[in-house]
């Protein structure tokens, strides 16, 4: 039962942010058996001499490795009604300390990883409702311009960064919401991409990735929200046409006239 109701409500989840997810849980499973993080990690010489171009998307999917804390803080990707009655008791769970302090400090970080994924499904659902090519298009945008920026930072793998973008894109489109940071803080959205930063630093990980992250999401907000709304700005993102077609539902034409046997009525001999 508690399986059937996993996949109920991960069936519920939005395509994009459906796909994102399960990618990388697929892709860190597949650590414990078949392959290696030096087969997935960001290397140009490998990328562009080798010509093991996998390794520009793998290396957006891994985030550590895999254990029982990952799957029970999968749970918190999706926003449910569950949600904020488990938030504030999963935040005390991260800060213990004692015996099992490894185990709780691995199960702090997938926490805080996956408090990134959660707000990937609320854009596609908010914002980006209806709009599944430009939600690609925006991760695209993202990935090739982190790629970009990190071969100047020697960083190897990038899914961290891809999800700082995804939270400060939200936080910068939902200013007026009030975040519960874990329980222990309260603050507006625009704060959180800079708490998230904090407890990174707290767990012992590099912010470097965390503020590429933040860069880049600026960088597309600015581009997408600001620009366009400036004197003489336009839209300089545009999503191309072979994604709509593929991803987004047709427009109905609002001057089609329907034949007369597709016009509702009485049935015509």
């Amino acid at each position: 039962m508690a399986w059937q109701g996993l996949a109920t409500e991960f069936l519920q989840v939005p395509a994009v942010t459906r796909t994102y997810t399960a990618a990388c849980v697929l892709t860190t499973a597949a650590v414990l058996e078949l392959l290696s993080p030096f087969q997935l990690y960001f290397n140009p010489h490998l990328v562009f001499r080798k010509f093991q171009v996998w390794r520009l998307i793998t290396n957006f999917l891994f985030f550590g490795p895999l254990g029982f804390s990952f799957f029970f803080n999968m749970l918190f990707v999706y926003p449910a009604p569950w949600w904020k009655r488990e938030e504030g008791g999963a935040g005390d769970r991260a800060g213990g300390s004692g015996p099992r302090e490894a185990e709780t400090l691995q199960g702090a970080r997938f926490l805080y990883q996956s408090r990134r994924f959660r707000y990937c499904r609320m854009l596609e659902e908010g914002s980006f409702r209806g709009r599944t090519a430009d939600f690609v298009f925006m991760f695209l945008f993202g990935g090739v311009l982190m790629t970009l920026l990190g071969l100047l930072g020697s960083l190897f793998f990038l899914g961290q960064a891809l999800t700082a973008m995804l939270v400060y894109v939200w936080s910068r489109r939902s200013p007026g919401v009030r975040v519960n940071f874990f329980g222990l803080l309260t603050f507006q959205a625009p704060f959180l991409p800079w708490a998230l930063m904090g407890f990174s630093m707290l767990l012992g990980n590099s912010i470097l990735v965390d503020l590429l992250g933040i860069a880049v999401g600026h960088v597309y907000y600015f581009l997408e929200d600001v620009f366009p709304n400036q004197p003489g700005g336009k839209r300089l993102l545009l999503t191309p046409s072979f994604l709509k077609l593929l991803l987004d539902a047709p427009e109905e034409d609002p001057n089609y006239l329907p034949l007369p046997e597709e016009q509702p009525g009485p049935l015509q001999q």
